[in-house]
């Protein structure tokens, strides 16, 4: 096997010579993306595809983000408010209720009001409508096993994709604008939806499906009576997933001018003002705590406890409804529809303060530990620059070589061709450079997630005070967008490419640990007793016996850690991650769209190449079962 290896390693350097991609196989997209671009400058007022339908397309999501926009600004802040605890009382209890007053009360004291509700009311358009196109692509794979061969490849793309991704295709059809915005939370928020939807379908329970059809029901009376109401679970799991990808995806959107939360902490970001980027983060952060606890909570309800009756269900709605109207009729006979100013509280400037001192007293010169710049400047210098440049020297058959190794090793045939092609593609582009560049920082931050992932979660599984203690903090962690990560990192460790790869590692850390404290503790009892039995010690137990055995859920922690640390990755070129993301926000930020479409399609390609290598089980048993 070695001496093989060596023979292509002599051969390749022989006949295809070393150093990056070869300039005469790259292929210049500049000029027909252009050309495209200035087609769609040109008809985008005559033509009849903008005219008859995109035209109409973005009007209809201009005009009901705006009605609902106005709805909000008609209750005020007393009538919001009151609306969101009623409904959280409705579908999750007093507790939630009084979560949910507090959340948008504290939105308001932050000085966020307004932009609060502008956030708010792209999230209920782009919600909708993810739910009703995720829903029936889910019907339809749900109920059609040709359809559910179709889509699934194209669900399984589009999950992988990060959400900057995203953006590109559809400011080159809409412009910079709210129409873009809300369609690019659409298309990223839909895959959960339908797939959940299709996996609530399919799991109906046969029996009760047999029986109705023994009734005499038809097709659509076995949907509506059957199917649908056995999989309201699922349903109900697949709008808390769509609620919170279309809430990170929003707040991310800003970058093509979504405005709302997202634009204050963009535009704060790029200002180096930490406080400013806090005041705007600490309100996505609360909307996105109570809209998954809402969810979930109901979730977790159905079926649990009797529903009212139709009448009380009636009756409560109805009071309900009257309680939010009375309350917004008070806040116009008072003309305190808006939130008061005096109410505010400015959290900027001790923010400001506390990172000013961070800087002059914590950044550099800290006796013995030194200060986080100094971290940053070594993790930098000693990991990063190292693994950059040697990815870089790598001739680039060899690179194509080694993953198309590690795919045949791990999958099969097609996953080794898929990803070799993927990376290719990337060289055909002409972006082989930073793409390395973009996968260095990849790879050092799935290394530190990973060590401390498994880590956390091999003491998790056992249960006990650290169990109780993370928790809520790892629920915290997951329901946060991308882009509020970089606010913490910044402060911490300033700009650059350690502060990305530390919130990309901070961002992907909650699901290693998560899948692999579940993993571990489904391990069977019999076996671990058995070890104990033999004189196995809590140490030989861990890594002889569980860890082994919980070999799929660890493999797919890794590819859940590769997939979130790209995403973040790309969205720290906002922070001076450079590389590939920041390529992409240079294409938007400027109009640019060969260049920012090239780094969106390499990010798509790489993308592909980091899931199609870390996903070997589901490979392997379609291997054995062709065999």
């Amino acid at each position: 096997m070695g001496a093989g290896t060596a023979l292509l390693l002599v051969l390749g350097a022989v006949l295809l010579g070393g150093g990056g991609w070869p300039g005469a196989l790259t292929v210049d997209m500049s000029a027909p993306l252009d050309r495209v671009g200035d087609w769609i400058i040109d008809n985008r007022d005559g033509h009849p595809l903008f005219l008859y339908f995109l035209g109409h397309v973005s009007n209809a999501v201009i005009v009901c983000v705006r009605a609902v926009y106005l709805l909000l600004l008609a209750l005020g802040w007393a009538g919001v408010t009151a609306a969101a605890a009623l409904v959280a009382w409705r579908l999750a209890g007093v507790r939630l209720a009084l979560v949910s007053a507090a959340a948008f009360a504290a939105c308001g004291l932050l000085g966020m009001w307004v932009p609060t509700m502008q956030t708010l009311a792209l999230m209920v358009v782009a919600v909708l409508a993810s739910v009703l196109l995720g829903g029936l692509l889910g019907l339809a794979a749900g109920l059609s096993a040709r359809m559910d061969r179709v889509l699934r490849p194209v669900l399984d793309t589009m999950q992988v994709l990060p959400a900057f991704a995203y953006l590109l295709p559809v400011v080159l059809v809409f412009g910079i604008g709210v129409p873009a915005a809300v369609l690019a939370t659409v298309v990223y928020a839909a895959p959960p939806m339908a797939r959940l939807t299709a996996l609530g379908l399919r799991g109906a329970d046969a029996g009760v499906v047999e029986a109705v059809t023994s009734l005499g029901a038809t097709g659509r009376q076995r949907l509506l009576t059957a199917r649908l109401p056995l999989a309201r679970k699922e349903l109900l799991l697949g709008l808390n997933q769509s609620i919170m990808m279309a809430l990170g995806m929003a707040v991310i959107a800003s970058v093509i001018g979504a405005g709302g939360l997202g634009d204050r902490v963009y535009q704060a970001l790029a200002s180096v003002d930490v406080g400013a980027a806090l005041a705007a983060g600490l309100p996505i952060v609360l909307l996105a705590v109570v809209l998954d606890r809402v969810t979930a909570a109901a979730g977790a309800r159905l079926g649990t406890a009797a529903a009212p009756g139709a009448g009380r269900g009636r009756a409560l709605a109805l009071a309900s409804a009257a309680v939010v109207a009375a309350t917004a009729a008070a806040g116009h006979l008072t003309g305190r529809l808006g939130w008061p100013r005096a109410w505010t509280v400015d959290t900027a400037g001790p923010v400001n303060r506390a990172v000013d001192w961070m800087t002059a007293d914590l950044y550099t010169g800290v006796p013995v530990v030194g200060g986080s710049a100094d971290w940053a400047s070594h993790f930098t210098t000693g990991v990063l620059n190292p693994l950059r440049s040697g990815l870089q020297w790598l001739p680039w058959w060899s690179v194509l070589l080694g993953i198309g190794a590690l795919g045949l090793l791990i999958g099969t045939w097609r996953t080794a061709a898929t990803a070799v092609l993927a990376m290719a593609a990337i060289g055909v582009l002409g972006v082989w450079a930073p793409a390395l560049d973009t996968l260095s920082q990849v790879l050092a931050a799935v290394a530190a997630t990973l060590l401390l992932g498994f880590a956390l979660g091999a003491a998790v599984a056992r249960g006990g005070r650290l169990d109780r203690l993370l928790r809520p903090v790892l629920d915290v962690f997951q329901t946060l967008p991308q882009f509020v990560y970089l606010i913490p990192v910044v402060a911490l460790f300033g700009v650059g490419r350690a502060p990305a790869v530390a919130a990309a590692a901070v961002y992907a850390l909650p699901a290693v640990v998560r899948i692999t404290a579940q993993g571990l503790r489904a391990v069977d009892p019999g076996v671990v007793e058995s070890a104990r039995s033999l004189g196995a010690t809590g140490r030989q137990e861990l890594l002889q016996v569980r860890l082994p055995l919980a070999r799929p859920a660890l493999l797919l922690a890794v590819n859940q850690c590769v997939v979130l640390v790209l995403a973040v990755v790309v969205v720290g070129g906002l922070v001076g991650g450079g590389a590939l993301g920041y390529d992409a926000v240079l294409g938007l930020a400027q109009g640019d769209l060969a260049t920012g479409l090239v780094a969106g399609a390499a990010i798509v390609c790489l993308g592909l190449v980091l899931d199609r290598v870390t996903q070997p089980t589901q490979r392997r048993t379609r291997t054995g079962k062709g065999a």
